[in-house]
């Protein structure tokens, strides 16, 4: 029998060696995130070696009662030790009779492809993302191409710490070679590029630098690669597009080469950030109005979902309003805008962290930074005289803030960010106006999004793979308004001693 998993271990022990370490508030919304810990480190681990096996036991027993055949496909990100993890979870897996496909390192949408090109089910990928070293993790999945949500996260997360263990001894293990060749293949049996276009790529030495150059020479695109030099200790900064920190740096190489587009791709290649043709960030919010502009005009009538993060162009863009497209805003999580854009077959699905969904044509639904990459390449193409500036600049203006985070232990963060929703909710109820303007509209699908009567918003919501409440603010107005917004929100949640610094402001 298999030993219960426990919270309270420590490594030099004993127990350490012969029990599994699970903290439970490693299980989120839509994954799994624990800090596994590196040397020197003096943070406790939340998982152990044997809990990540416990890990693996679950997810089998799971399938099994979910009657999905029990076949999945396994990779790992280049961490120092992701394929230590892998190795224990394939061993779980395995135990749990699984039949399991290992396609080595890759990027995570790699194996989401992986359910499609090897007829397998369910997939189980090790990465931490973009997290920083020490971070590990599991993107999961049991039916392509929507991953875990809540329901199934409860669930597994109750079998693994109950050690409520189905096992089977006809599991069984294959490895499948060459498959990033295969995946790479998929991606370019397609039309190259009608002009070069000179594109800055960086991976923030993150797994991805292994695998997007390749592609976007493939298709015709003048490479300038940049830190894709695999290197797990993230020497310059940690490849997260959202950063400024990455997207400076990208900006930096873009002047200096004069490339068309800089191209930011996270730590496990999901996610693709933008930086245009004159060193200017664009947040991934309004590339996708970019894009929904540009495939609204050859797919018109098609509907997008966005996540609640997002600019509120979506909803009032002319262009898109002219070419009949409709939106939807729903949670912020790539499994619940997977979810979403399957749901409604809609043909696209953006998320301001840069998760972008295409169906087909495009994509087969799940978030692809490669397929984002050339989505936008292909949408410059079709426009060779304009640049991506000019693309930007031909948005309406608004004024809105990158995406910040404040602190806020895990344990407390849902019902802090609960209380900040009965704040607006009771505000919005009397009748009183924040920052001088009324409430028109509270969006609550995830957090609360507070709108006023001259389109400005704020939202609140609890990170899903953090201790931290995110924060966006928005102002179609001026930047004057979308500052006293922050001010509102801001003071919304200083009312909470829980709640610590941000990680970046405005």
């Amino acid at each position: 029998m298999f030993p219960k998993p426990r919270s309270d271990l420590r490594p030099n022990t004993l127990a350490f060696e012969n029990t599994p370490l699970v903290r439970p508030t490693g299980f989120r919304e839509y994954d799994a995130r624990w800090w596994y810990g590196i040397a020197g480190d003096e943070k406790p681990p939340e998982l152990n070696l044997m809990g990540v096996t416990a890990l693996g036991m679950g997810i089998g027993t799971l399938l099994g009662r979910m009657d999905v055949r029990r076949e999945i496909v396994v990779g790992h990100d280049y961490r120092a030790y992701s394929s230590a993890i892998k190795t224990a979870l394939t061993t779980g897996l395995m135990a749990s009779g699984c039949r399991v496909y290992d396609i080595g390192m890759a990027m995570t949408p790699m194996a989401y492809y992986g359910q499609f090109a090897l007829d397998v089910p369910a997939v189980a990928m090790v990465t931490a993302s973009h997290n920083e070293n020490g971070w590990t993790g599991v993107k999961m999945g049991a039916q392509r191409p929507i991953t875990f949500g809540p329901d199934e996260m409860g669930k597994l997360k109750t079998i693994v710490l109950d050690a409520d263990f189905d096992l089977r001894h006809e599991g069984s293990y294959v490895y499948v070679e060459n498959f990033a060749d295969r995946y790479a293949v998929d991606l370019t049996a397609r039309p190259k590029l009608k002009r070069r276009i000179k594109v800055v790529a960086a991976c923030g030495n993150g797994t991805a630098g292994a695998f997007v150059p390749g592609v976007l020479e493939a298709i015709g695109a003048e490479v300038i690669p940049l830190d894709t030099e695999l290197d797990y200790t993230f020497p310059r900064y940690n490849p997260n597009p959202e950063d400024m920190e990455m997207l400076h740096a990208i900006a930096a190489a873009v002047k200096e080469s004069g490339a068309d587009i800089g191209l930011g791709f996270d730590g496990d290649g999901d996610r693709c950030g933008v930086i245009d043709n004159e060193g200017e960030e664009i947040f991934a919010d309004k590339v996708g109005v970019m894009l929904a502009r540009d495939l609204s005009k050859l797919h018109r009538g098609c509907t997008f979902v966005v996540d609640v993060k997002s600019t509120g162009l979506y909803a009032t863009d002319p262009v898109l309003k002219e070419n009949e497209a409709g939106t939807d805003y729903w949670k912020t999580g790539h499994s619940y805008i997977k979810r979403r854009v399957n749901e409604l077959g809609a043909l696209a699905g953006f998320e301001k962290s840069g998760h972008y969904f295409f169906n087909q044509p495009i994509g087969r639904g799940y978030d692809d930074g490669l397929v984002s990459a050339l989505a936008i390449l292909d949408m410059l193409d079709r426009n060779p005289e304009k640049s991506m500036a000019d693309l930007k600049r031909a948005l309406p203006k608004t004024w809105g803030s990158p995406t910040m985070a404040a602190h806020c232990d895990d344990e407390v963060k849902y019902a802090v960010a609960d209380a900040v929703k009965d704040t607006f909710e009771a505000k919005h109820k009397a009748g009183e106006a924040v920052g001088g303007h009324a409430i028109t509209d509270l969006i609550t699908v995830n957090g609360v999004r507070v709108v006023t009567d001259d389109g400005t918003w704020g939202l609140v919501r609890a990170s899903s793979n953090k201790p931290e409440l995110v924060v966006v603010v928005e102002s179609p107005v001026s930047e004057t308004r979308m500052r006293d917004m922050f001010g509102v929100v801001d003071a919304a949640l200083r009312e909470h001693p829980q709640v610590g610094a941000y990680n970046q402001t405005i």
